[in-house]
């Protein structure tokens, strides 16, 4: 048995995204209304949330691939000197 999804366009979207932010009802209420998923409105609710965030001052996911790869490197340096530091304290006590 084949399952049919329902589309919504943008602007549907947009309409329900901003009924849940101006009004402050549950986004559950407003899903029942509007005859959606209460769980596909929360995505749409919260990516709505995480665009503005992003466009204002967080980080987008680009930016957060290049922080996590460069704070990977650093501390693979910072444990390169940790045991560069080991040897040297430890060769210096053995003389």
């Amino acid at each position: 048995m084949t399952e049919t999804r329902r589309r919504f366009d943008q602007d549907f979207r947009d309409g329900a995204i901003r009924i849940v932010e101006e009004t402050g009802r549950p986004i559950v209420r407003v899903a029942r209304e509007l005859g959606v998923n209460a769980g596909t409105l929360a995505n749409w609710v919260n990516m709505a949330r995480q665009r503005r965030r992003v466009g204002n001052d967080g980080l987008g996911e680009d930016e957060l691939v290049r922080l996590r790869k460069e704070n990977a490197e650093l501390q693979m340096r910072c444990d390169v000197l940790k045991r560069g530091l080991t040897l040297w304290v430890q060769d210096s006590t053995t003389r």
